[in-house]
């Protein structure tokens, strides 16, 4: 999947996701909020996640999700 490399599969799996499909069940937004919680001591900017996991449901690049769309993501997580 687009925008998904080692680390981020590495922590989609940690926290129980395993494919396409349980990431898109799963959403971009609960996703993050997973791995956050389980890395509280993380600090990556939020579109390392964020707006990866919507890219790459997408299948875009993250940063072509489109500004609109990145303000809804960050409202949703808070």
């Amino acid at each position: 999947m687009k925008n998904i490399g080692k680390k981020i599969a590495d922590r989609l799996n940690a926290v129980g996701i395993f494919s396409e499909n349980e990431l898109r069940i799963v959403g971009p937004v609960e996703a993050h909020r997973m791995i956050k919680e389980l890395y509280p001591n993380e600090t990556l900017p939020v579109c390392y996640y964020l707006y990866s996991f919507e890219g790459a449901l997408c299948d875009k690049h993250w940063d072509h999700i489109g500004k609109e769309r990145k303000r809804e993501l960050k409202e949703e997580v808070g």
